[in-house]
């Protein structure tokens, strides 16, 4: 560091109109290693995987989770992964706390056609959660353009400068208090369902930013589960679906409040 062009001393005293210089070091480089994690795979062929992904886990690393991921794990499970290598085969994501279906390309040809069809809004997918009360409607439409949320920067908010947003959800359960909902997304944004049903006054379970924490449930986040994926396979062409059952947490919970 220099004060003025000098080179400063721990022992400089600095005073009004100095003008220091100094040089700060770039973030390190996030590495993405392959890792021997355990992977529950629902289906697998030359040129996809689709995988249930555990909440607690993140999608892929970034500063601050840069092993232990998804794709560290698919690393692990596989030679290599087409695109940004961060990112390697991933067609979308999920949070770290929300569990279930994940589709993966294992293939340059797979990856582009199936971001295409996302794109396109051609891949289905359906979540089940858990809600604080009872929706007014059984089932609506959420609208509401989401971006950064300017007072906190891990949040999402509806703004009318963010990016649309299309949220439908349908009552699936009443509870106690509470309700389970299905929601179909038209849009992939970041946080979409909990920045939604946190608008319309009934954020998700245990939601830790966008509702409060209850710690009677044995739930690591939010009560959110990716448990049905639909799409063309970008080979073949079949319409493939899957769906997988919410993990037993999220099934306890349901218990908990009926």
């Amino acid at each position: 560091m220099t004060v003025n062009g000098v080179p400063a001393k721990p022992s400089t005293v600095l005073e009004v109109g100095d003008l220091l210089a100094y040089d700060v070091a770039g973030p390190k480089p996030v590495e993405t290693l392959p890792e021997d994690i355990a992977l529950d795979i629902i289906f697998e062929d030359e040129t996809i995987l689709v995988v249930n992904k555990p909440a607690g886990m993140v999608t892929h690393p970034a500063h601050g989770a840069t092993d232990g991921t998804l794709v560290n794990a698919l690393l692990g499970h596989v030679t290599a992964l087409p695109g940004e290598i961060i990112r390697g085969g991933l067609v979308h994501r999920l949070d770290r706390d929300t569990s279930g279906l994940l589709l993966v390309a294992k293939t340059e040809a797979a990856l582009g056609t199936l971001g295409r069809a996302m794109q396109a809004r051609y891949i289905e997918r359906e979540y089940r959660g858990i809600v604080e009360g009872i929706p007014r409607d059984p089932e609506g439409t959420l609208r509401g353009a989401l971006g950064r949320d300017q007072r906190n920067r891990l949040r999402y908010a509806i703004r009318t400068d963010g990016k649309p947003a299309v949220t439908h959800y349908a009552l699936r359960e009443k509870l106690r208090n509470a309700s389970e909902l299905t929601f179909k997304l038209e849009t992939g944004r970041t946080h979409q369902i909990r920045v939604h049903m946190a608008a319309l006054g009934h954020p998700i379970v245990n939601d830790p930013l966008y509702g409060r924490l209850d710690s009677r449930l044995p739930l690591p986040g939010q009560a959110l589960h990716a448990w049905r994926l639909g799409f063309k396979h970008p080979a073949t062409k079949a319409h493939l679906t899957f769906e997988v059952e919410p993990p037993d947490e999220y099934l306890a919970t349901l218990a908990f409040l009926r």
